[in-house]
């Protein structure tokens, strides 16, 4: 199981920040809901949103335990009342009718099979509920994904990748919306999205190569690990090179998913 540096993450996660306040401001928060972050990572997310429902409150979720070790010693509950972190599995969702909306960026592409994940999420929402979530979609990445399979398949690391079987839960519209109706959610909106993932020059790249891109880079010997990052990035900027200003770009494909729970009437 991959292991993540919470700090380092922080400090080169500034792209999917920027992409969490924006899916954000579709919510259109009214300040009274039950929000549940799914995925919560460091916290710093999360602690916004619980800033915008003062009212109500938020859980942040995440599967890593260094993840919600570090945003409880950061976002403590007597500055943040209604915040509050768990450990958990987003596959195996305990939570039933307790949410008014579940709120996920930049997440779920961890998990290949989200069957298990959308009908813990239905179970989760309150009736009437809704989620909005946001994840790598169909050929997200897919330059550095190459580079990154050139790299394994050379003598200089394929030992290294002897059994590697990890896959992205990079998907796309078509099979996303069969799985919400299984799950028992009506679909709202489902689409993939571009995106220009800008990094600060190679330091910047390399930053996220380390921090995201785990599953790949812990396979590696720690005393070889920084040349594996550094090769990626080199190999990356050789054929896609820095613009005028410095900057790195990597393409992004991005699924953004919006569903609600249904209401179900009772007749008679």
């Amino acid at each position: 199981m991959a292991t993540w540096n919470p700090d380092d993450y922080r400090k080169n996660s500034s792209q999917q920040q920027k992409w969490a306040r924006e899916l954000i401001a579709k919510l259109k928060l009214n300040g009274d809901e039950n929000v549940l972050d799914l995925g919560c990572g460091d916290g710093k997310i999360t602690a916004e949103l619980a800033a915008i429902v003062p009212q109500g409150s938020v859980i942040g979720l995440d599967y890593s335990v260094e993840m919600t070790n570090f945003a409880h010693r950061t976002f403590t509950r007597s500055e943040h009342p209604n915040l509050s972190f768990v450990h958990g599995d987003a596959s195996r969702l305990s939570f039933c009718d307790q949410f008014d909306v579940i709120f996920s960026n930049a997440v779920l592409h961890w998990i290949y099979d989200h069957q298990p994940v959308l009908a813990g999420i239905c179970r989760a929402l309150r009736p009437g509920g809704r989620i909005l979530v946001q994840m790598g979609g169909r050929r997200c990445a897919a330059d550095v994904l190459d580079v990154v399979g050139q790299m394994m398949s050379e003598p200089r690391w394929r030992s290294c990748f002897e059994g590697f079987a990890f896959r992205y839960g990079f998907h796309g519209p078509e099979e996303y919306r069969h799985w919400l109706v299984r799950a028992g959610l009506t679909s709202v909106r489902v689409e993939l999205i571009h995106k220009d993932m800008v990094h600060a020059g190679s330091k910047g790249m390399a930053g996220w190569v380390r921090t995201t891109w785990i599953p790949y880079t812990q396979r590696v010997p720690e005393n070889q690990r920084e040349q594996f990052i550094d090769e990626i990035v080199d190999r990356y900027l050789g054929v896609r090179p820095l613009d005028a200003d410095g900057n790195a770009h990597v393409k992004m494909m991005r699924l953004e998913v919006e569903a609600t729970r249904p209401v179900r009437l009772v007749s008679g």
